[in-house]
């Protein structure tokens, strides 16, 4: 099936926009503005949508006339473009959409033909089945396990990051027993095998540590290195 690669699903839609004005402001124009005021990442309504591994909005204008020997065609109105992709079906993905931000669907999709008459998870999804594109070539950029699955390694990767990072310096065979007790105690913190909690937050930007604290255990580490007469510490980046 071209729209899935194993458990990940790719979905594109492209609904109409009414052809019309509204306070004297297209109503592109006016979906276009309130795309450009939704908030990012954590904030976005989109990580509140469950099984969402990434989606973005926009507003199609028209399509280019890329020269001959290709026909010059033109749009006969602006289309809201959606496109995600997420783990599932997409039935229960879009379900999911409508129950955890009714308030934000309605508020993107109001001026598309038609919308008016959607009024409940049911309606959204037969409404969206009829403006979706099929996906030739779909490409997944990870993996197709499960959101938490997914949230909980990038928060491990990270975290572990910052454990190298921050036990360099334990590397001699007189340190074992401490970094045994350090990586015991990181066990314990993350949680490894428990993909609920910690982990990452949905929609969040990948950031591990700041340059303050890369700063900060650089010049301790230094200062140990000169304490103790060994110099066989790299500079290290994160």
């Amino acid at each position: 099936m071209p729209n899935k690669n194993g458990n990940a699903y790719g979905l594109t839609i492209l609904c109409p926009i009414k052809n019309g004005i509204k306070d004297d402001k297209s109503y592109s124009s006016l979906t276009r503005w309130h795309l450009q005021d939704m908030q990012l990442n954590e904030h976005s309504p989109m990580a509140k949508v469950p099984e969402t591994y990434m989606c973005r909005f926009y507003v199609l204008n028209d399509v280019f006339y890329e020269g001959s020997p290709a026909h010059e065609e033109h749009l006969k109105s602006h289309y809201l473009v959606f496109s995600s992709n997420f783990h599932g079906s997409m039935e229960d993905y879009l379900r999911n959409m409508w129950q955890n931000v009714t308030t934000q669907v309605i508020d993107i999709w109001k001026y598309c033909v038609a919308f008016d008459k959607v009024t409940d998870a049911d309606g959204f999804v037969n409404y969206i089945k009829q403006c979706q594109v099929k996906n030739n070539l779909f490409f997944v950029g990870a993996n197709d396990e499960s959101l938490a699955e997914q949230l909980k390694a990038l928060y491990l990767k990270q975290e572990f990051s910052k454990f190298v990072f921050e036990n360099q310096k334990l590397n001699k065979r007189e340190n074992a027993s401490q970094l045994q007790a350090a990586f015991n105690s990181f066990i314990k913190r993350t949680q490894p095998e428990n993909l609920a909690n910690p982990s990452w937050t949905p929609g969040a930007c990948t950031e591990s540590i700041n340059k303050t604290d890369i700063y900060t255990l650089d010049k301790d580490k230094k200062n140990n290195t000169s304490n103790t007469g060994d110099s066989s510490d790299k500079e290290a980046t994160a």
